[in-house]
């Protein structure tokens, strides 16, 4: 049986959502971004401790196929900018179907009434929120994390930069504390 989890999208949501299982006896047989998969079909009540305890976690099971495949959506996204160390030149579109097997447009036009924004924009977004995380790094120039990203130009990546958080990236990379925003709440 798999379970499918709302806000799990990193190795460590993986680590804790495993161990809630395992504290619940259920014996996951593998665990993965944004799904559990299960030996044996819990109980209900299995099923209602799971959605407490997931929920205190800030996580949530996803029931409706609807759902599901916006959850799928943000999840290849995430995964594509922030765990591939490849570079992005990829067409999008092209991916998601790929990988979801659903046409693009229907992807599109439900994560839009669902969500209240593009697939596009939800992906501008993650990758600014990537830069952010390679500026505070200090390890790479702009131009290193334009390429990286596959932004065109440096001048491309800065104006969605300043675009999206109202700030330049250098402005950014030099100021103390700055603010990232956590993936899941993007």
């Amino acid at each position: 049986m798999v379970i499918y989890i709302k806000n799990m999208v990193c190795s460590r949501c993986k680590m804790v959502v495993e161990q809630v299982l395992l504290d619940l006896n259920l014996q996951p047989e593998q665990v993965l971004l944004g799904e559990a998969y299960l030996k044996e079909i819990p109980t209900k009540e299995q099923m209602n401790a799971l959605k407490v305890k997931l929920e205190n976690l800030g996580f949530e099971i996803i029931d409706d196929k609807k759902s599901k495949l916006i959850d799928a959506i943000k999840t290849q996204i995430i995964v594509l900018i922030h765990h591939q160390k490849e570079d992005l030149n990829i067409n999008l579109s092209y991916f998601l179907s790929g990988q979801l097997k659903h046409d693009y447009s229907y992807l599109s036009n439900l994560f839009s009434e669902k969500e209240g924004i593009t697939i596009e924009k939800y992906f501008i977004t993650q990758k600014i929120e990537k830069v952010k995380e390679l500026l505070m790094y200090d390890e790479l120039s702009l131009s290193e994390i334009a390429y990286q990203l596959n932004y065109s130009s440096v001048a491309h990546l800065s104006s969605q930069f300043k675009k999206i958080t109202g700030l330049t990236p250098s402005f950014f990379k030099n100021l103390k504390g700055n603010k990232r925003t956590e993936i899941e709440k993007l």
